[in-house]
């Protein structure tokens, strides 16, 4: 394994943003014990977790640090909301430059096989271990969101929660938005709620009607939600579920994904 591989996993671009977010290490009062480890080491190992898809117990000694270090930091960050917050300080710098389209957001879902250890995980069912599979939904293009529910989940209720779930991002011209101003969708999304709810809120739904609408006009528009959810499950520990909580590893994978977008748009 390449000793560059900590680098070109966290250059230091991305982890000018990272640093601000995480919080400080803190060793323990009563003294002693051992050296703590970088904060960019920890993150770097971490973000290796899910890139690769291999397990806390598998971390490569190139990192420097054990696989329970990295496992437990991890856990503290994701308990005090580090990955909502790097996605959305990602977020905000793409939507200053002028990166997101606010025109439409398009909404789609795609189901992950879930491990016995994930059994029950998010499905109102605890200690289940048959295998099972989970749904992420996701909303592209104009104001990035992901969510995980689980595989019964309908996706008329996925709807409700996942557009509400935008941030408000900076924008050129205002100071923050959160209001896309339409959303595209299939026949799956249709129901009479969610066209009222959407309404409301002066956002024009494009929700395919069954029976009357063939699915050819929102083909058109799918291949934008696709292509994000595919840059997702480029890494691979989305791509088969493990976790009772899905949404760690996902909201970390989105923020590195939109990371490489905002080097683009500021290139």
């Amino acid at each position: 394994m390449g000793g560059d591989l900590p680098q070109r996993l966290v250059p230091d671009d991305p982890w000018a943003w990272v640093e601000p977010v995480l919080p400080s290490f803190r060793s323990r009062p009563q003294g002693g014990g051992t050296a703590p480890v970088g904060q960019r080491a920890v993150f770097t190992a971490v973000v290796y977790v899910p890139t690769s898809g291999c397990a806390w117990r598998y971390l490569p000694p190139t990192f420097g640090l054990s696989s329970a270090t990295a496992h437990r930091r991890f856990s503290i960050w994701t308990a005090s909301g580090v990955r909502r917050r790097l996605h959305r300080v990602i977020l905000d710098e793409i939507g200053a430059h002028s990166g997101l389209d606010w025109s439409s957001v398009i909404v789609d879902a795609v189901s992950v096989r879930a491990k016995g250890s994930a059994g029950g995980a998010e499905s109102g069912r605890p200690g289940q271990s048959s295998q099972q599979t989970t749904r992420s939904d996701g909303s592209a293009e104009a104001a990035p969101g992901v969510g995980v529910s689980a595989a019964n989940v309908n996706d008329v209720q996925a709807l409700g929660p996942l557009v509400p779930g935008i941030p408000a991002i900076r924008s050129r011209r205002d100071p923050r938005r959160r209001r896309p101003e339409k959303v595209r969708a299939d026949k799956a999304y249709h129901s009479a709620g969610n066209l009222t709810w959407l309404r409301e809120r002066n956002i024009t739904p494009r929700i395919a009607r069954p029976g009357v609408e063939h699915s050819e006009r929102f083909r058109r528009h799918r291949w934008k939600i696709q292509r994000s959810i595919s840059r997702l499950f480029g890494y691979r520990r989305l791509a088969v579920r493990h976790e009772r909580k899905g949404s760690h590893f996902l909201g970390l994978a989105a923020a590195m994904t939109y990371y490489k977008k905002l080097a683009k748009v500021t290139t």
